[in-house]
């Protein structure tokens, strides 16, 4: 494995995290697939952290809508 991706895999700092964790993604999101933002929330789930998960199906990496502004 290069070392380098070894550094920047997330899992790597799971044990670090601290509560609250709120997870926001959009299914649109093509910077980040919907997949790691569930598995980011299962981690901290896991862990026993305080957390939520917060979906827009409509949005992608910015919550643009301002209905959806509002909620989030």
């Amino acid at each position: 494995m290069c070392k380098k991706h070894f550094i920047v895999n997330p899992i790597n700092y799971v044990d670090k995290w601290d509560p609250p964790m709120l997870v926001i993604h959009g299914s649109k999101d093509y910077r980040i697939p919907l997949g790691q933002g569930i598995q980011a929330f299962q981690a901290a789930v896991l862990r026993g952290l305080e957390s939520r998960f917060l979906y827009f199906p409509e949005e992608n990496h910015w919550v643009l809508t301002p209905q959806n502004g509002i909620v989030w």
